[in-house]
């Protein structure tokens, strides 16, 4: 499969993340009216679900960065690549419009959802379970039932400095973000990180089991991130944020050092 070259400024949107193969950029920015290749595929969604108990939240910070983790472990599955029983959900979703939606379960629900084909991803107080695309309009009732909106997550603590050499998504400072959209974006950013490295550091992410840092950007660097050529998720403006607000940049070292 086809990756974007390291080094190449990539702006997509939260709705409309630019397939591995697309040769430009410009359909990601099209208007919305506007009928696409991608758009005439059939559409397809990554359902992601956070485990959020009524008296034992998990860390806000903490939940971004295992959804982020989670979008790479289902990318990086043999069963989603090759001839791997979900490789055509995920190769259909990758030719349409590449959408994310973060769903929240607590009790029975999540024990109905983790009895669903996904992978549940553990962070240090968060569970988040990514589920291998389903079409836009045929989820599975356990999920299709659960609640999007409302997802509100707070850190107990200030999260400390990312270690030197983490990669890091960046989140915009200027933008208000609810968690579950939060965490969509940064499955996006770890998504672009993922098809702009090369095979090795691809390799050696993955052995490594994706470490990465969520952190909101220091409002003096962020247009400087935002211009030096590493990936960045540019929303459709659909939900809480206008329409061409970038929303993550991905600061991959083996992507940085190619820029």
């Amino acid at each position: 499969m086809p990756f974007r070259a390291a080094g190449t400024l990539v702006r997509v949107t939260s709705t409309d993340l630019a397939g591995p193969g697309d040769p430009t950029d410009a359909a990601a920015d099209a208007p919305r009216s506007a009928e696409t290749g991608r758009d005439a595929a059939p559409q397809y969604v990554l359902p992601l679900v956070v485990r959020i108990e009524r008296d034992d939240p998990p860390a806000r910070t903490d939940a971004l960065e295992t959804s982020a983790r989670a979008v790479l472990t289902l990318l990086s599955d043999e069963r989603a690549t090759g001839d791997g029983e979900w490789a055509a959900a995920v190769h259909a979703w990758e030719d349409a419009r590449i959408r994310k939606v973060v769903r929240r379960a607590r009790g029975a629900e999540w024990r109905r959802a983790a009895a669903l084909p996904g992978i549940t991803v553990h962070g240090e107080s968060a569970e988040v379970r990514v589920f291998p695309p389903v079409p836009l309009d045929g989820w599975p009732k356990d999920l299709a039932r659960l609640q999007v909106s409302g997802t509100h997550l707070d850190d107990p603590r200030e999260p400390a400095a990312p270690a030197t050499g983490t990669p890091v998504l960046w989140l915009n400072p200027e933008l208000d973000m609810s968690a579950g959209k939060s965490m969509a974006q940064t499955g996006h950013g770890a998504q672009l990180a993922w098809w702009a490295l090369p095979e090795a550091d691809r390799a050696a992410w993955r052995a490594a089991g994706f470490p990465l840092s969520v952190r909101p950007c220091p409002p003096h660097r962020w247009t400087e991130l935002t211009a030096g050529g590493l990936p960045v998720v540019r929303d459709a403006g659909f939900t809480e944020v206008v329409p061409g607000s970038c929303t993550v940049v991905a600061d991959h070292p083996a992507l940085r050092a190619r820029v």
